[in-house]
């Protein structure tokens, strides 16, 4: 499964409102700004956060994003899905042979594991650590 720049741009965008969580809103302009990203793009992937949920948008001067829950409560699970849709390494019917479907549901079901238990806080506690320099996610 590859994971395209749209769920890691937005799992970069909620990593930084995890890294300010607490502090206030964040605007896009920033976070485009540090990580050298179109600010429009960015302004196209939190729509659908918003919409799920898991920011919040506060309007005037000094607003921008934040984060809906605490860090430890979303999951890299929940923002791939709302990016990327349904986590599935290959599509596959029930005409597929028995042990070929076994195999790509185990695979669907261990990488839905790890995404589902790592948290925004643990993310950031990696970066923190220095193990993510530029945010490569391996599954």
């Amino acid at each position: 499964m590859k994971i395209s720049t749209k769920g890691r741009y937005g799992l970069t965008i909620m990593m930084e409102l995890a890294n300010r969580f607490g502090e206030g809103p964040t605007s896009l302009k920033s976070i485009a700004e540090k990580h050298q990203l179109s600010e429009h793009y960015l302004e196209q992937l939190v729509a659908p956060l918003r919409n799920a949920g898991l920011v919040k948008s506060i309007r005037g001067a000094y607003g921008g994003y934040i984060l809906s829950k605490s860090p430890e409560q979303v999951s890299a699970g929940e923002v791939i899905r709302v990016l990327e849709g349904p986590i599935s390494p290959v599509d596959f019917t029930e005409e597929d042979d028995p042990a070929k479907r076994d195999l790509w549901i185990r695979i669907r079901d261990s990488i839905a594991d790890v995404l589902d238990s790592t948290t925004l806080a643990q993310l950031i506690s990696f970066q923190d650590q220095g193990k993510q320099d530029n945010y490569m996610f391996y599954i």
